[in-house]
Parts: C-alpha cells; sequence; structure tokens
C-alpha cells in the first residue's frame, strides 16, 4: 500500500473513533435538583454542574439581596437576577479541575445569611435548575450553628461601605450631675446611608442601675428621628461604672442640620448629649 493511501486509512481510522467521544461530550443529560446550601462558613460549599449552552436557574426559597450577588466575571455570565432567581451560564466549559464560586446573600438576614455554590462542568451531565434549600436550623433536636463573625467584604457587598469609605468626628464629653449621668467619650462614624455614633456611658455612683431604652436625633431643624440603640454588654448599667453604647441610624431621614441633639431616654432618668457634629459624606470632607 502506497504511503497517502496509510495516510488517508490513519486519518479515516482516527477520526471514527473521535467522533463518538465528542458527541458524548456535547449530549450532556440535564438534571433538576435540590440543593441545600451550607450552613456553616466551613462546611463545603454545594456543587452545581455549568455547561457552555446551557443556562442554569437557581429558585431561592426566599428573596436575595442581588446587590451582594459575587461571582467571576471573566468566567460566569448572570443572565438575569431576580427577586428570588438567578440564571447563568458559562462563557466557556470550566476546565477539569476548575471551580468557580457564586454566592448572593437572602434579603431577611436569617442564618445561614448567604447561599453560596461551586460551579464545574461535568461531561456528562448540566444541572438546568437548582431548587435552593435553607438547612432548617431551629428546634430542640438539632443544635443551632451561630452565625459566622462580620467580614470586611461583607460591609461592601450589603452597600454600607463604598467607594467613599467611612468618615469619623470626636464628639466632647458632656457630664449631667442632675441626671447622674455622664458621656465619657464619643466618637461619630458616617458611611454610606448610615450614621453611629460609638459612646462610652457613665452611670455616676449613687444613682440606680440606668438602661438606654429610646435614643433620638434632633437637628435645629426637623424633626427628631428616632436611633437604633445597641448595648455591647446586656443589662442596666450600675452605679459608679460604664458601658459602650452604640447608636445608630439611616442618613436618609436625617435632616441637614450641622448640630444635633442626641437624648436618650432610660428608666426614670434622660441623657441629653448637645451639639453632636456628625460627619459629612466623606465626599464633602469632614467638618
Amino acid at each position: 500500500m502506497s504511503q497517502p493511501a496509510r495516510l488517508v486509512l490513519t486519518l479515516v481510522l482516527v477520526w471514527g473513533t473521535a467522533t463518538p467521544v465528542a458527541a458524548a461530550q456535547v449530549e450532556r443529560a440535564v438534571r433538576k435538583r435540590s440543593v441545600v446550601v451550607a450552613s456553616n462558613p466551613t462546611d463545603a460549599l454545594p456543587v452545581v454542574r455549568v455547561a457552555r449552552d446551557t443556562p442554569t436557574v437557581f429558585l431561592f426559597p426566599a428573596p436575595i439581596n442581588r446587590k451582594t450577588l459575587t461571582f467571576d466575571e471573566s468566567r460566569i455570565h448572570v443572565l438575569d437576577a431576580g427577586e428570588r432567581s438567578v440564571i447563568v451560564q458559562p462563557m466557556a466549559d470550566l476546565p477539569d479541575g476548575e471551580r468557580y464560586e457564586i454566592g448572593v446573600f437572602f434579603a431577611d438576614g436569617r442564618a445561614p445569611a448567604r447561599a453560596a455554590f461551586s460551579l464545574v462542568t461535568d461531561p456528562a451531565e448540566v444541572d438546568i435548575q437548582i431548587n435552593v434549600q435553607r438547612p432548617e436550623l431551629a428546634g430542640t433536636a438539632c443544635p443551632v450553628d451561630e452565625p459566622r463573625a462580620p467580614r470586611p467584604e461583607d460591609f461592601v457587598l450589603l452597600g454600607l461601605v463604598d467607594k467613599e469609605g467611612v468618615s469619623a468626628t470626636p464628639i466632647k464629653g458632656h457630664r449631667d450631675v442632675k441626671q447622674g449621668i455622664s458621656v465619657v467619650s464619643a466618637i461619630a462614624y458616617r458611611g454610606n446611608g448610615w450614621v453611629l455614633v460609638d459612646a462610652d456611658i457613665r452611670n455616676e455612683a449613687g444613682h440606680s442601675p440606668w438602661t438606654p431604652r429610646v435614643a433620638t436625633l434632633t437637628g435645629r431643624v426637623g424633626l427628631p428621628l428616632k436611633a437604633r440603640i445597641v448595648q455591647v454588654e446586656s443589662g442596666a448599667i450600675p452605679a459608679g461604672e460604664y458601658r459602650r453604647v452604640l447608636i445608630a441610624t439611616e442618613t436618609s431621614q436625617l435632616s441637614a442640620s450641622p448640630v444635633f441633639t442626641l437624648e436618650m431616654v432610660g428608666d426614670g432618668r434622660t441623657l441629653t448629649l448637645p451639639n453632636v457634629r456628625l460627619p459629612k459624606a466623606a465626599s464633602a470632607g469632614v467638618p
């Protein structure tokens, strides 16, 4: 047999054996599955199989915060993100052994707060629909996992901190002899859409224990704005001791006053802190 004839026969044999393999790679079996999200940050992420020519739909059991959706934009294309769904499709089949994470926070804040998945490409199967489920953490028979500590990326993903960062302004201490309550030190912070006053409050000796229960910020114009109180240590502040107290509110309803009065009403006594200068937005500079 001549050399050209042998070459043609060899190519035909190789092509004939390679074609079924290529067909098997293209014809993936499609699957619809239910997947439970990880309840602990240390748990392995559930695996979802994606393919270049097939969209994969994630259906969530509760509304999601679409602004917190994270994925590798160089590899994954998000076709649509709704209140309870996300549709994804890789730009190309992911190489064997490579995994890419996609995650999003639920809007209700209930644990587990984030749903994350590990995307892979399987030559035999592809998931066209993933019914996302959250593990049942409540109940006496099952232990409840402690919520994970917040991470720096959470503040950015939730929109609490943006490119402008956080600005801060010190607040002068104040002692109310008549009420028997003092602000030993305080500082005000401002981020994207929020302000927070971090204060060390002392309950003077000789007075009954005191718990701040209602806080308001009142400017020179506008109505008083109710704020949220967070005590680092639970319980009343004993006489002669101090506690760290955080007071937070949203800036969307905050008046444009340069100076505010912070009032905290507690058990029979009221702490009034005048001349509270809140920081301006970071882009505008600190007063």
